[in-house]
């Protein structure tokens, strides 16, 4: 399971039917210890099919390969946003609230 944040949305408008009606996010992995420093980090942007409503901006769970496809009942995908992330904590500090 990765962390990354919602940095854009892919259109596309043909695309297998088991996706279809889905929105593509654009993520980028993110830093917990330091979320808000790896906003710009330079870390390359990767495709995700939301399984959660998020939107620009926000911090995500993120499932790739296999546990992508489970969590998408099988849908040929290599990546999905799981879950919106409401706070991280490492190491007993608090490094994100939403």
């Amino acid at each position: 399971m990765r962390i990354a944040r919602v940095v854009g949305q892919v259109v596309s408008t043909a695309k297998p039917d088991s996706i279809s009606g889905r929105i593509i996010l654009l993520v980028r992995d993110i830093d917990p210890g330091d979320p808000a420093d790896s906003e710009d980090d330079g870390g390359r942007p990767y495709a995700a099919v939301d399984l959660t409503g998020a939107g620009r901006g926000e911090v995500v769970l993120v499932v790739k390969g296999t546990a992508a496809r489970a969590a998408a009942d099988e849908a040929p995908l290599d990546a999905a946003a799981i879950g919106i992330v409401d706070s991280l904590v490492v190491e007993g500090k608090v490094t994100y609230e939403k």
